[in-house]
Protein backbone atom coordinates (compact mmCIF):
# COMPACT_ATOMS: atom_id res chain seq x y z
CA UNK A 1 0.00 0.00 0.00
CA UNK A 2 1.48 3.50 -0.96
CA UNK A 3 1.35 6.35 1.93
CA UNK A 4 0.52 8.84 -0.92
CA UNK A 5 -2.00 11.24 0.64
CA UNK A 6 -3.57 14.43 -1.56
CA UNK A 7 -5.90 17.23 -0.58
CA UNK A 8 -8.11 19.04 -3.01
CA UNK A 9 -11.01 21.54 -3.17
CA UNK A 10 -12.64 18.77 -5.48
CA UNK A 11 -12.48 15.54 -6.94
CA UNK A 12 -14.40 14.21 -10.17
CA UNK A 13 -14.77 10.56 -10.32
CA UNK A 14 -15.40 9.53 -13.71
CA UNK A 15 -13.55 10.81 -16.80
CA UNK A 16 -16.95 11.11 -19.24
CA UNK A 17 -18.64 13.96 -20.20
CA UNK A 18 -20.19 15.13 -16.96
CA UNK A 19 -17.02 15.61 -15.59
CA UNK A 20 -15.61 17.00 -18.06
CA UNK A 21 -18.31 19.59 -18.06
CA UNK A 22 -18.72 20.29 -14.73
CA UNK A 23 -14.71 20.82 -14.20
CA UNK A 24 -14.64 23.57 -17.46
CA UNK A 25 -17.44 25.10 -15.54
CA UNK A 26 -15.67 25.06 -12.21
CA UNK A 27 -12.29 26.23 -13.65
CA UNK A 28 -13.95 29.13 -15.26
CA UNK A 29 -15.72 30.24 -12.03
CA UNK A 30 -12.89 29.69 -9.98
CA UNK A 31 -9.59 29.26 -11.43
CA UNK A 32 -7.43 28.73 -8.27
CA UNK A 33 -8.82 25.84 -6.71
CA UNK A 34 -7.56 22.45 -6.80
CA UNK A 35 -9.40 19.61 -9.20
CA UNK A 36 -8.48 16.22 -9.54
CA UNK A 37 -9.75 13.62 -11.74
CA UNK A 38 -9.61 9.54 -11.40
CA UNK A 39 -11.01 7.78 -14.42
CA UNK A 40 -10.56 3.57 -14.04
CA UNK A 41 -9.84 3.31 -18.10
CA UNK A 42 -6.37 3.93 -20.38
CA UNK A 43 -8.24 7.45 -21.46
CA UNK A 44 -11.32 10.28 -21.23
CA UNK A 45 -14.61 9.64 -22.72
CA UNK A 46 -13.73 5.53 -23.01
CA UNK A 47 -17.69 4.17 -22.08
CA UNK A 48 -20.78 6.23 -22.27
CA UNK A 49 -19.16 9.12 -23.77
CA UNK A 50 -17.68 7.65 -26.58
CA UNK A 51 -18.98 8.11 -30.09
CA UNK A 52 -19.27 4.04 -30.74
CA UNK A 53 -21.59 3.83 -27.43
CA UNK A 54 -24.13 6.50 -28.15
CA UNK A 55 -26.01 7.82 -31.11
CA UNK A 56 -24.34 11.28 -31.24
CA UNK A 57 -27.97 12.98 -31.40
CA UNK A 58 -27.65 16.37 -30.36
CA UNK A 59 -30.59 15.97 -28.36
CA UNK A 60 -32.90 19.06 -28.90
CA UNK A 61 -36.36 17.30 -29.40
CA UNK A 62 -36.53 17.86 -32.87
CA UNK A 63 -37.71 14.48 -33.60
CA UNK A 64 -37.84 12.29 -30.86
CA UNK A 65 -41.42 11.59 -30.57
CA UNK A 66 -41.11 9.90 -27.62
CA UNK A 67 -40.29 13.41 -25.98
CA UNK A 68 -43.87 14.26 -27.21
CA UNK A 69 -47.10 12.27 -25.50
CA UNK A 70 -50.77 12.44 -26.89
CA UNK A 71 -53.03 13.02 -24.08
CA UNK A 72 -56.26 11.24 -23.62
CA UNK A 73 -58.26 14.29 -25.03
CA UNK A 74 -56.35 14.22 -28.49
CA UNK A 75 -53.71 16.96 -27.82
CA UNK A 76 -50.11 16.70 -28.08
CA UNK A 77 -47.98 17.32 -24.93
CA UNK A 78 -44.74 19.27 -25.50
CA UNK A 79 -43.81 19.89 -22.21
CA UNK A 80 -40.91 17.30 -22.17
CA UNK A 81 -40.19 18.27 -25.71
CA UNK A 82 -39.67 22.10 -24.58
CA UNK A 83 -37.48 21.29 -21.44
CA UNK A 84 -35.13 19.14 -23.18
CA UNK A 85 -34.61 21.18 -26.22
CA UNK A 86 -34.49 24.63 -23.73
CA UNK A 87 -31.39 22.47 -22.01
CA UNK A 88 -29.89 21.30 -25.47
CA UNK A 89 -29.30 25.29 -26.38
CA UNK A 90 -27.69 25.76 -22.91
CA UNK A 91 -25.18 23.55 -23.88
CA UNK A 92 -24.45 24.95 -27.27
CA UNK A 93 -24.09 28.20 -25.51
CA UNK A 94 -21.68 27.16 -23.04
CA UNK A 95 -19.59 25.21 -26.05
CA UNK A 96 -19.35 28.56 -28.01
CA UNK A 97 -18.27 30.55 -25.17
CA UNK A 98 -15.23 28.06 -25.16
CA UNK A 99 -14.82 28.39 -28.75
CA UNK A 100 -14.91 32.33 -28.63
CA UNK A 101 -12.23 31.97 -26.12
CA UNK A 102 -10.34 30.33 -27.56
CA UNK A 103 -10.11 27.07 -24.80
CA UNK A 104 -11.96 24.85 -28.30
CA UNK A 105 -10.28 25.75 -31.48
CA UNK A 106 -12.54 23.77 -34.24
CA UNK A 107 -15.72 23.54 -33.24
CA UNK A 108 -16.24 20.64 -36.24
CA UNK A 109 -13.71 18.55 -34.39
CA UNK A 110 -16.63 17.92 -32.40
CA UNK A 111 -19.95 19.30 -33.74
CA UNK A 112 -21.80 19.13 -37.36
CA UNK A 113 -25.20 20.69 -38.72
CA UNK A 114 -27.72 17.61 -39.85
CA UNK A 115 -31.30 17.66 -40.13
CA UNK A 116 -33.26 16.14 -37.75
CA UNK A 117 -36.21 14.57 -38.42
CA UNK A 118 -39.15 12.01 -37.90
CA UNK A 119 -41.16 9.45 -40.28
CA UNK A 120 -44.08 7.47 -39.68
CA UNK A 121 -46.05 5.45 -41.73
CA UNK A 122 -49.74 3.99 -41.00
CA UNK A 123 -52.82 6.36 -40.75
CA UNK A 124 -52.71 6.72 -36.74
CA UNK A 125 -49.19 7.56 -36.70
CA UNK A 126 -49.55 10.09 -39.45
CA UNK A 127 -52.31 11.79 -38.05
CA UNK A 128 -49.88 11.76 -34.35
CA UNK A 129 -47.18 13.49 -36.64
CA UNK A 130 -49.50 15.79 -37.97
CA UNK A 131 -50.46 17.01 -34.57
CA UNK A 132 -47.01 16.77 -32.92
CA UNK A 133 -46.12 18.92 -35.93
CA UNK A 134 -49.04 21.88 -35.57
CA UNK A 135 -48.45 21.71 -31.74
CA UNK A 136 -44.62 22.10 -32.01
CA UNK A 137 -44.34 24.45 -34.78
CA UNK A 138 -46.49 26.74 -32.76
CA UNK A 139 -43.61 27.32 -30.47
CA UNK A 140 -40.90 29.71 -31.48
CA UNK A 141 -38.48 27.15 -30.10
CA UNK A 142 -40.05 25.02 -33.14
CA UNK A 143 -40.79 27.49 -35.28
CA UNK A 144 -38.71 26.28 -37.95
CA UNK A 145 -40.30 22.92 -38.56
CA UNK A 146 -41.27 21.26 -41.95
CA UNK A 147 -43.98 18.41 -42.39
CA UNK A 148 -44.95 16.39 -45.48
CA UNK A 149 -47.05 13.89 -46.85
CA UNK A 150 -45.98 14.13 -50.25
CA UNK A 151 -43.94 11.65 -51.35
CA UNK A 152 -41.42 13.61 -53.98
CA UNK A 153 -40.91 15.48 -51.42
CA UNK A 154 -39.73 13.01 -48.71
CA UNK A 155 -37.57 11.76 -51.63
CA UNK A 156 -35.62 14.94 -51.75
CA UNK A 157 -35.16 15.17 -47.92
CA UNK A 158 -34.78 11.02 -47.12
CA UNK A 159 -33.45 9.56 -50.75
CA UNK A 160 -32.52 6.42 -49.43
CA UNK A 161 -35.54 5.38 -47.67
CA UNK A 162 -37.62 6.25 -50.21
CA UNK A 163 -35.80 4.01 -52.56
CA UNK A 164 -38.30 0.91 -53.40
CA UNK A 165 -40.63 2.15 -51.31
CA UNK A 166 -43.60 0.70 -51.52
CA UNK A 167 -46.43 3.37 -51.08
CA UNK A 168 -49.22 1.19 -49.93
CA UNK A 169 -50.22 3.31 -46.65
CA UNK A 170 -49.73 6.98 -45.61
CA UNK A 171 -46.45 7.75 -44.93
CA UNK A 172 -45.51 11.57 -43.73
CA UNK A 173 -42.03 13.05 -42.05
CA UNK A 174 -41.11 16.51 -40.09
CA UNK A 175 -37.83 18.22 -40.84
CA UNK A 176 -35.92 20.63 -38.85
CA UNK A 177 -32.79 21.58 -41.03
CA UNK A 178 -31.12 22.96 -37.77
CA UNK A 179 -30.42 19.71 -36.34
CA UNK A 180 -26.55 18.17 -35.18
CA UNK A 181 -24.62 15.18 -35.05
CA UNK A 182 -22.37 15.67 -32.04
CA UNK A 183 -18.98 13.87 -31.52
CA UNK A 184 -19.51 13.49 -27.69
CA UNK A 185 -16.46 11.25 -27.29
CA UNK A 186 -14.10 14.27 -29.23
CA UNK A 187 -16.17 17.07 -27.09
CA UNK A 188 -14.86 14.94 -23.81
CA UNK A 189 -11.29 14.49 -25.01
CA UNK A 190 -11.11 18.16 -26.01
CA UNK A 191 -12.71 19.32 -22.39
CA UNK A 192 -10.24 17.04 -20.68
CA UNK A 193 -6.90 18.27 -23.07
CA UNK A 194 -8.29 22.30 -21.77
CA UNK A 195 -8.67 20.89 -18.18
CA UNK A 196 -4.88 19.56 -18.15
CA UNK A 197 -3.85 23.19 -19.71
CA UNK A 198 -5.36 24.10 -16.65
CA UNK A 199 -3.15 22.07 -14.32
CA UNK A 200 -6.41 19.89 -13.57
CA UNK A 201 -4.48 16.42 -12.41
CA UNK A 202 -5.94 13.76 -14.18
CA UNK A 203 -5.18 10.41 -13.21
CA UNK A 204 -5.79 7.43 -15.93
CA UNK A 205 -5.94 3.75 -14.86
CA UNK A 206 -6.77 4.47 -11.49
CA UNK A 207 -10.17 3.00 -9.72
CA UNK A 208 -12.16 4.55 -7.07
CA UNK A 209 -12.75 1.34 -4.39
CA UNK A 210 -13.85 3.55 -1.59
CA UNK A 211 -15.64 6.49 -0.85
CA UNK A 212 -16.06 7.57 3.37
CA UNK A 213 -16.88 11.01 4.83
CA UNK A 214 -14.07 12.53 6.96
CA UNK A 215 -15.86 14.16 10.46
CA UNK A 216 -15.16 17.69 8.67
CA UNK A 217 -16.97 16.98 6.23
CA UNK A 218 -14.65 16.08 3.69
CA UNK A 219 -14.38 13.32 1.86
CA UNK A 220 -11.58 10.23 1.66
CA UNK A 221 -11.32 8.31 -1.28
CA UNK A 222 -9.45 4.99 -1.15
CA UNK A 223 -8.03 4.67 -4.73
CA UNK A 224 -6.21 2.04 -6.43
CA UNK A 225 -3.49 2.57 -8.86
CA UNK A 226 -4.25 -0.02 -11.62
CA UNK A 227 -0.99 -0.14 -13.04
CA UNK A 228 1.25 -0.58 -10.16
CA UNK A 229 -1.60 -2.34 -7.28
CA UNK A 230 -0.87 0.33 -4.94
CA UNK A 231 -3.67 1.77 -3.01
CA UNK A 232 -4.10 5.63 -2.53
CA UNK A 233 -5.96 8.33 0.11
CA UNK A 234 -6.87 11.50 -1.51
CA UNK A 235 -9.34 13.86 0.02
CA UNK A 236 -11.41 16.63 -1.25
CA UNK A 237 -14.21 19.38 0.32
CA UNK A 238 -16.45 18.15 -2.74
CA UNK A 239 -16.79 14.97 -4.51
CA UNK A 240 -18.54 14.63 -7.99
CA UNK A 241 -19.43 10.69 -8.90
CA UNK A 242 -19.68 10.80 -12.76
CA UNK A 243 -18.50 7.21 -13.63
CA UNK A 244 -21.84 6.53 -15.68
CA UNK A 245 -23.25 3.09 -14.45
CA UNK A 246 -20.27 2.69 -12.26
CA UNK A 247 -21.93 5.95 -9.87
CA UNK A 248 -24.91 3.83 -8.31
CA UNK A 249 -22.33 1.86 -6.35
CA UNK A 250 -20.13 4.45 -5.20
CA UNK A 251 -22.92 6.64 -3.99
CA UNK A 252 -24.06 3.62 -2.38
CA UNK A 253 -20.31 3.31 -0.56
CA UNK A 254 -20.94 7.39 0.18
CA UNK A 255 -23.59 6.22 2.89
CA UNK A 256 -25.93 9.80 2.52
CA UNK A 257 -29.00 8.87 2.91
CA UNK A 258 -30.26 10.33 -0.27
CA UNK A 259 -29.01 7.68 -1.82
CA UNK A 260 -31.13 5.09 0.16
CA UNK A 261 -33.90 3.37 -1.82
CA UNK A 262 -32.04 3.68 -5.26
CA UNK A 263 -31.94 0.55 -7.33
CA UNK A 264 -30.43 0.63 -11.09
CA UNK A 265 -31.21 -1.71 -13.88
CA UNK A 266 -28.87 -1.87 -17.37
CA UNK A 267 -29.84 -2.12 -20.49
CA UNK A 268 -27.37 -2.29 -23.48
CA UNK A 269 -27.70 -1.37 -27.53
CA UNK A 270 -26.58 -2.77 -30.36
CA UNK A 271 -26.63 -0.57 -33.63
CA UNK A 272 -25.86 -1.76 -37.21
CA UNK A 273 -23.46 0.41 -38.91
CA UNK A 274 -22.41 1.12 -42.49
CA UNK A 275 -19.45 2.33 -44.09
CA UNK A 276 -20.69 1.64 -47.99
CA UNK A 277 -19.66 5.05 -49.43
CA UNK A 278 -22.63 4.80 -52.03
CA UNK A 279 -25.06 4.36 -48.94
CA UNK A 280 -23.97 6.88 -47.22
CA UNK A 281 -24.24 9.71 -49.69
CA UNK A 282 -27.68 9.15 -50.51
CA UNK A 283 -28.33 9.79 -46.66
CA UNK A 284 -27.98 13.26 -44.98
CA UNK A 285 -30.05 13.66 -41.80
CA UNK A 286 -31.16 11.87 -38.47
CA UNK A 287 -34.20 10.02 -38.66
CA UNK A 288 -36.43 8.67 -35.89
CA UNK A 289 -39.28 6.84 -36.00
CA UNK A 290 -42.25 5.27 -33.42
CA UNK A 291 -40.90 2.87 -31.08
CA UNK A 292 -42.24 -0.65 -30.72
CA UNK A 293 -44.83 -1.25 -28.14
CA UNK A 294 -43.29 -2.33 -24.83
CA UNK A 295 -39.72 -1.06 -25.91
CA UNK A 296 -38.01 1.39 -23.39
CA UNK A 297 -37.96 5.08 -24.69
CA UNK A 298 -34.38 4.71 -25.51
CA UNK A 299 -35.14 2.36 -27.91
CA UNK A 300 -36.81 4.27 -30.44
CA UNK A 301 -35.05 3.38 -33.40
CA UNK A 302 -33.21 5.76 -36.05
CA UNK A 303 -31.47 6.08 -38.92
CA UNK A 304 -28.51 8.33 -38.41
CA UNK A 305 -25.95 9.45 -40.74
CA UNK A 306 -22.52 9.80 -38.47
CA UNK A 307 -19.27 11.47 -38.50
CA UNK A 308 -16.63 9.63 -36.13
CA UNK A 309 -12.74 10.14 -36.86
CA UNK A 310 -13.43 12.37 -40.30
CA UNK A 311 -15.23 9.28 -41.60
CA UNK A 312 -19.05 8.98 -42.56
CA UNK A 313 -21.06 6.23 -41.97
CA UNK A 314 -25.21 5.04 -41.09
CA UNK A 315 -25.95 3.63 -38.02
CA UNK A 316 -29.37 1.77 -37.64
CA UNK A 317 -30.63 1.04 -34.18
CA UNK A 318 -30.68 0.70 -31.09
CA UNK A 319 -31.77 -2.60 -30.65
CA UNK A 320 -32.10 -3.32 -27.13
CA UNK A 321 -29.69 -5.74 -24.92
CA UNK A 322 -29.51 -7.17 -21.41
CA UNK A 323 -25.70 -7.47 -19.51
CA UNK A 324 -25.88 -7.70 -15.78
CA UNK A 325 -22.76 -5.00 -16.51
CA UNK A 326 -23.16 -1.58 -15.53
CA UNK A 327 -20.16 -0.38 -17.65
CA UNK A 328 -19.58 -1.68 -21.10
CA UNK A 329 -16.34 -2.60 -19.16
CA UNK A 330 -17.51 -3.54 -16.09
CA UNK A 331 -18.55 -6.72 -14.25
CA UNK A 332 -20.76 -9.63 -14.18
CA UNK A 333 -21.42 -9.12 -10.80
CA UNK A 334 -22.53 -5.40 -10.96
CA UNK A 335 -26.13 -5.80 -10.81
CA UNK A 336 -26.49 -8.18 -8.41
CA UNK A 337 -24.49 -6.07 -5.95
CA UNK A 338 -25.92 -3.17 -6.18
CA UNK A 339 -29.02 -4.80 -3.94
CA UNK A 340 -29.07 -3.72 -1.16
CA UNK A 341 -31.21 -4.20 2.20
CA UNK A 342 -32.30 -0.86 1.68
CA UNK A 343 -33.72 -0.58 -2.32
CA UNK A 344 -34.27 -4.82 -2.37
CA UNK A 345 -38.10 -4.11 -2.13
CA UNK A 346 -38.19 -1.81 -4.42
CA UNK A 347 -35.79 -3.83 -7.00
CA UNK A 348 -38.42 -6.38 -6.40
CA UNK A 349 -41.51 -4.78 -7.26
CA UNK A 350 -39.65 -3.51 -10.35
CA UNK A 351 -39.10 -6.67 -11.81
CA UNK A 352 -42.66 -7.71 -10.98
CA UNK A 353 -43.80 -4.25 -12.34
CA UNK A 354 -41.56 -4.95 -15.59
CA UNK A 355 -42.01 -8.40 -17.18
CA UNK A 356 -43.22 -6.64 -20.52
CA UNK A 357 -39.79 -4.96 -20.61
CA UNK A 358 -38.14 -7.69 -19.33
CA UNK A 359 -39.76 -10.11 -21.99
CA UNK A 360 -39.13 -7.63 -24.75
CA UNK A 361 -35.39 -7.70 -23.70
CA UNK A 362 -35.14 -11.20 -24.10
CA UNK A 363 -37.25 -11.13 -27.66
CA UNK A 364 -34.51 -8.34 -28.63
CA UNK A 365 -31.50 -10.24 -27.41
CA UNK A 366 -33.09 -13.71 -29.48
CA UNK A 367 -33.14 -11.44 -33.02
CA UNK A 368 -30.72 -13.03 -35.77
CA UNK A 369 -29.12 -10.76 -38.09
CA UNK A 370 -32.01 -11.35 -40.64
CA UNK A 371 -34.08 -10.20 -38.11
CA UNK A 372 -32.21 -6.71 -37.31
CA UNK A 373 -32.34 -6.40 -41.22
CA UNK A 374 -35.95 -6.66 -41.26
CA UNK A 375 -37.06 -3.93 -39.29
CA UNK A 376 -33.70 -1.89 -41.01
CA UNK A 377 -35.76 -2.32 -43.95
CA UNK A 378 -38.64 -0.66 -42.56
CA UNK A 379 -36.10 2.70 -42.79
CA UNK A 380 -34.57 1.01 -46.01
CA UNK A 381 -36.14 -1.14 -48.08
CA UNK A 382 -33.53 -2.36 -50.08
CA UNK A 383 -30.99 -2.65 -47.48
CA UNK A 384 -28.60 -5.92 -48.15
CA UNK A 385 -27.04 -7.31 -44.76
CA UNK A 386 -23.52 -7.48 -46.55
CA UNK A 387 -23.54 -3.76 -46.06
CA UNK A 388 -24.43 -3.68 -42.36
CA UNK A 389 -22.75 -4.84 -39.31
CA UNK A 390 -23.26 -5.19 -35.76
CA UNK A 391 -21.30 -2.98 -32.92
CA UNK A 392 -22.43 -3.32 -29.37
CA UNK A 393 -22.88 0.13 -27.89
CA UNK A 394 -22.46 1.47 -24.38
CA UNK A 395 -24.12 0.46 -21.18
CA UNK A 396 -27.24 2.42 -19.56
CA UNK A 397 -28.46 2.21 -16.12
CA UNK A 398 -31.72 2.96 -15.54
CA UNK A 399 -32.67 4.30 -12.09
CA UNK A 400 -35.37 2.62 -10.25
CA UNK A 401 -36.89 4.16 -7.60
CA UNK A 402 -40.28 4.64 -5.06
CA UNK A 403 -42.53 7.50 -6.33
CA UNK A 404 -45.81 8.81 -6.40
CA UNK A 405 -46.41 6.82 -9.59
CA UNK A 406 -46.06 3.18 -7.13
CA UNK A 407 -43.06 1.13 -5.66
CA UNK A 408 -40.14 0.38 -7.81
CA UNK A 409 -40.86 3.04 -10.92
CA UNK A 410 -38.26 2.53 -13.54
CA UNK A 411 -37.25 6.06 -14.56
CA UNK A 412 -36.08 7.00 -18.14
CA UNK A 413 -33.60 10.07 -18.09
CA UNK A 414 -30.57 11.50 -15.92
CA UNK A 415 -31.04 12.65 -12.08
CA UNK A 416 -28.67 14.50 -9.98
CA UNK A 417 -28.48 12.86 -6.23
CA UNK A 418 -26.50 14.90 -3.59
CA UNK A 419 -25.70 15.29 0.45
CA UNK A 420 -28.28 17.62 2.17
CA UNK A 421 -24.83 19.34 2.56
CA UNK A 422 -23.81 19.42 -0.67
CA UNK A 423 -20.31 18.18 -0.41
CA UNK A 424 -21.40 15.15 -2.65
CA UNK A 425 -22.97 14.65 -5.77
CA UNK A 426 -23.44 11.78 -8.38
CA UNK A 427 -25.33 11.22 -11.76
CA UNK A 428 -27.40 8.29 -12.25
CA UNK A 429 -29.52 7.96 -15.40
CA UNK A 430 -28.92 7.74 -19.30
CA UNK A 431 -30.70 9.53 -21.97
CA UNK A 432 -30.67 12.86 -22.98
CA UNK A 433 -27.83 12.84 -20.81
CA UNK A 434 -24.41 13.65 -22.53
CA UNK A 435 -26.91 16.89 -24.38
CA UNK A 436 -28.04 18.53 -21.52
CA UNK A 437 -24.74 18.22 -19.53
CA UNK A 438 -24.45 21.71 -19.56
CA UNK A 439 -27.63 22.18 -17.73
CA UNK A 440 -27.51 18.90 -15.65
CA UNK A 441 -24.04 20.66 -14.21
CA UNK A 442 -25.45 23.84 -13.42
CA UNK A 443 -27.99 21.49 -11.44
CA UNK A 444 -25.42 20.41 -9.38
CA UNK A 445 -24.18 24.08 -8.78
CA UNK A 446 -27.32 25.24 -7.81
CA UNK A 447 -27.25 21.92 -5.33
CA UNK A 448 -23.77 21.87 -3.57
CA UNK A 449 -22.73 25.67 -4.05
CA UNK A 450 -24.91 27.68 -2.79
CA UNK A 451 -23.16 30.13 -0.77
CA UNK A 452 -21.17 31.15 -3.77
CA UNK A 453 -23.82 31.07 -6.87
CA UNK A 454 -24.70 34.40 -6.28
CA UNK A 455 -21.15 35.37 -6.87
CA UNK A 456 -20.80 33.33 -9.97
CA UNK A 457 -23.99 34.83 -11.39
CA UNK A 458 -21.86 37.44 -13.62
CA UNK A 459 -19.48 34.78 -14.92
CA UNK A 460 -22.53 31.88 -15.47
CA UNK A 461 -24.40 34.70 -17.46
CA UNK A 462 -21.42 35.50 -19.57
CA UNK A 463 -20.77 32.01 -20.29
CA UNK A 464 -24.50 31.54 -21.01
CA UNK A 465 -26.60 34.30 -22.00
CA UNK A 466 -29.55 32.80 -21.55
CA UNK A 467 -29.24 31.81 -17.07
CA UNK A 468 -32.07 32.52 -15.39
CA UNK A 469 -34.12 33.07 -18.18
CA UNK A 470 -36.88 31.07 -20.05
CA UNK A 471 -36.32 30.93 -23.34
CA UNK A 472 -39.40 29.71 -24.35
CA UNK A 473 -40.96 33.09 -22.87
CA UNK A 474 -38.36 35.15 -25.11
CA UNK A 475 -38.62 34.86 -28.59
CA UNK A 476 -36.34 37.42 -29.86
CA UNK A 477 -33.51 35.78 -27.29
CA UNK A 478 -34.11 32.37 -28.92
CA UNK A 479 -33.37 33.78 -32.26
CA UNK A 480 -30.75 35.95 -31.59
CA UNK A 481 -28.97 32.54 -29.71
CA UNK A 482 -30.08 30.62 -32.78
CA UNK A 483 -27.74 32.94 -34.83
CA UNK A 484 -24.70 33.50 -32.39
CA UNK A 485 -24.10 29.66 -31.49
CA UNK A 486 -24.59 28.44 -35.13
CA UNK A 487 -21.85 31.53 -36.41
CA UNK A 488 -19.70 30.13 -33.03
CA UNK A 489 -19.78 26.22 -33.94
CA UNK A 490 -20.03 26.61 -37.60
CA UNK A 491 -23.63 25.41 -37.64
CA UNK A 492 -24.57 27.41 -40.83
CA UNK A 493 -23.59 25.01 -43.61
CA UNK A 494 -25.93 22.19 -43.71
CA UNK A 495 -24.77 20.29 -46.21
CA UNK A 496 -20.57 18.19 -45.41
CA UNK A 497 -20.14 16.86 -42.61
CA UNK A 498 -16.56 17.00 -43.22
CA UNK A 499 -14.27 18.85 -40.57
CA UNK A 500 -13.94 22.68 -41.49
CA UNK A 501 -10.67 23.62 -42.71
Amino acid sequence: MSNRQTKADVILIGAGIMSATLGALLKELMPSWEIKVYERREGAGEESSNEWNNAGTGHASLCELNYTVEKPDGSIDISKAIKVNEEFQVSKQFWSYLVNSKLIKNPRDFISPLPHMSFVQGEQDVKFLKKRFEAMSNNPLFDEMEYSEDPEKLKQWIPLMMKDRALNKPIAASRIAAGTDVNFGALTRILFKHLKSKNVDIQYKHNVDDIKRNRDGSWDLKIRNLDKGTVERHSAKFVFIGSGGGSLHLLQKSGIPEGKGIGGFPISGIFMVSHNPELVSQHRAKVYGKAAVGAPPMSVPHLDTRLIDNKESLFFGPFAGFSPKFLKYGSNADLITSVKGHNLVTMMAAGMKNVPLTTYLINQLMLSKEQRMAELREFIPNANSKDWELVVAGQRVQIIKDTPAGKGTLQFGTEVISAADGSIAALLGASPGASTAVSVMLEVLKRCFPKQLKDWEPKLKEMIPSYGVSLVQNPELIRQLHDTTARALDLHDSAPLQTAR
